[in-house]
């Protein structure tokens, strides 16, 4: 939910509910695990769960979501995506929820689904920041990261901390709550994997707070990743890019004098 203040072109955030975003591939047993545990921790603070599926999805994994959806249609939305890759699964799905706060996760349960009631209880105090996981922090970790690839993520995030001038440490990892006004207000270009970095490093251009908390990452237990090694050099690409870009072309037209009051 968004209230507006008592000063002309200032918005303020209220947590009400979280939108939680679900791509899926080939994952059954996780994305099941997923929910049980998001809906154990926090069921009171979650609207609705939005569970992206593509032409490449199997069959098991539709399965499991048209389940949950009879179920409980108006609390699991299944969604078919239109954009292709990982973004455009994403970016669909921002338009699409109804929470005054989205997150955005994986369903394999590399991401940890107890980080989320954490998520939510900073929100709480703070609804108008992104409240963001990392590996890099102490309390968090990687579990089955291969070592080189480690070695050269601690670089890559090193680098680009640095450019943008941030403390934080972990830009890539897609683990993130947002205000659900603040994603659709801006104009997202990526479609593959690097849309992950993407939507820190634009709300870090407009000055969003953004809280950082220790989580750990765990190799997947089904199916295979859909991004290849050589993809992530695409992720310099995104980043240089929005370095350079100005305000303007971050946020959408409609969207740059009534966007949210960012300091």
């Amino acid at each position: 939910m968004v209230k507006r203040s008592d000063n002309p072109g200032q918005i303020s955030f209220v947590f009400e509910s979280a939108s939680v975003i679900l791509p899926v591939i080939n994952e059954t047993h996780s994305l099941l695990k997923t929910v049980e545990i998001i809906e154990s921790d926090c069921a009171s603070d979650v609207k609705e769960y939005l569970i992206v599926v593509c032409h490449n999805t199997t069959l098991e994994s539709i399965k499991i979501g048209e389940k949950l959806r009879r179920n409980n249609p108006e609390r699991f939305i299944l969604h078919y995506q239109t954009l292709p890759f990982l973004g455009g699964a994403i970016r669909e799905a921002f338009d699409l929820a109804q929470g005054s706060h989205v997150i955005m996760m994986a369903s394999d349960l590399e991401t940890d689904p107890h980080t989320v009631k954490q998520f939510i209880a900073i929100a709480k105090e703070q609804p108008h920041a992104i409240i963001t996981a990392s590996r890099w922090l102490k309390g968090g970790n990687f579990a089955g990261y291969n070592k080189l690839k480690l070695l050269l993520n601690f670089i890559f995030q090193k680098f680009f901390s640095v450019l943008f001038t941030t403390y934080l440490s972990d830009l890539t990892y897609g683990y993130r709550l947002f205000p659900a006004p603040l994603v659709k207000s801006i104009l997202w270009e990526e479609l593959r994997h690097p849309f992950l970095f993407e939507t820190l490093l634009k709300p870090l251009r407009l000055g969003v707070p953004i809280y950082e908390i220790p989580s750990s990452w765990s190799t997947r237990v089904e199916g295979k990743s859909q991004n290849t090694f050589l993809r992530n050099f695409a992720y310099f690409k995104i980043g240089l890019s929005i370095l350079f870009c100005s305000r303007s072309k971050i946020l959408k037209p409609q969207s740059d004098k009534q966007s949210p009051e960012v300091s």
